[in-house]
């Protein structure tokens, strides 16, 4: 059968003026073509050629050597070249550019602009670009936990996290209780797995085990106390869990765990109400 959307190895079965027919087994019925500019020197009828699967544009089939960005299963960052009235039409690496539909998209997108899209079918049988990547992300991932992984972030949400797509292609997700600052649609992170859930799909951290994390924290209030004139005008027990939050990026265990570590070390001193360097 020929997919569309995907790269596949195909067979010369006959060949023409302005090209080649291309198709699974020599006797099969269903067969493509591939345009005479794109016929490698010295292919000959039976011999073997790796094809991607597209629609030009009077909307039939046809087979391109070209390597497109993306394919169906391989999500990627592509570039919108413009705008028009049915949607934004991006580069894909081949002469018909890709559209992507305004419903398909997750903010209304402008020339220039790049996003992380999903390669699917339409219902009228032709390629389509989405930002609705949840649904197309795997669940098979070779990673584990506390394995250190990159991933682009392709959807934020108040209630439930940061969603991630791991190597741009499984499904992972920052819970809200591991965010500290602002993320944003496309940003790119490197996290460690905290968990593998039974789906397959990753929970992530974007910080370390915790003692692990503890010297790194500490050395960054170091930081802030020098920057802030050597004192921070409360203390690890009366400041506000969500100022921690906003001020340093870190949970207050987190926070109340440093400020220990930095107290054992001498290096701070704590009264009734400053937290100051020595």
């Amino acid at each position: 059968m020929l997919k569309l959307g995907k790269k596949q190895t195909l067979v010369v079965i006959k060949e023409v003026e302005f090209g080649v027919y291309l198709a699974e087994k020599m006797n099969s019925e269903e067969k493509v073509l591939l345009p005479r500019r794109q016929v490698p020197k010295g292919l000959e009828v039976s011999d073997p050629i790796e094809v991607f699967l597209y629609k030009d544009s009077s909307d039939r089939m046809i087979a391109t050597v070209k390597e497109p960005y993306i394919q169906i299963g391989k999500p990627a960052v592509l570039k919108v070249k413009e705008v028009t009235k049915i949607g934004a039409f991006l580069d894909w690496g081949l002469e018909k550019d890709l559209l992507l539909p305004f419903k398909e998209q997750k903010y209304q997108v402008k020339a220039g602009d790049s996003c992380f899209v999903c390669l699917y079918v339409d219902k009228s049988s032709r390629l389509c670009a989405t930002m609705n990547v949840y649904g197309h992300l795997r669940t098979d991932s070779p990673y584990m936990k506390d394995d250190i992984v990159k991933g682009i972030v392709y959807e934020v949400t108040k209630d439930f996290g940061v969603y991630v797509a791991v190597d741009y292609m499984y499904s992972a997700r920052i819970p809200k209780k591991e965010i500290f600052g602002k993320m944003h649609i496309g940003d790119t992170i490197e996290a460690r797995v905290s968990a593998v859930k039974e789906d397959g799909k990753l929970d992530l951290s974007l910080r370390q085990k915790a003692y692990l994390q503890m010297d790194e924290d500490a050395e960054y209030i170091l930081k802030e106390l020098e920057a802030r004139g050597g004192s921070f005008p409360f203390t690890d027990k009366t400041v506000a869990p969500e100022d921690i939050k906003e001020q340093f990026h870190m949970s207050k265990n987190a926070f109340k765990r440093a400020i220990g570590h930095l107290l054992k070390a001498g290096k701070i001193e704590i009264t009734s109400d400053i937290i100051k360097m020595k």
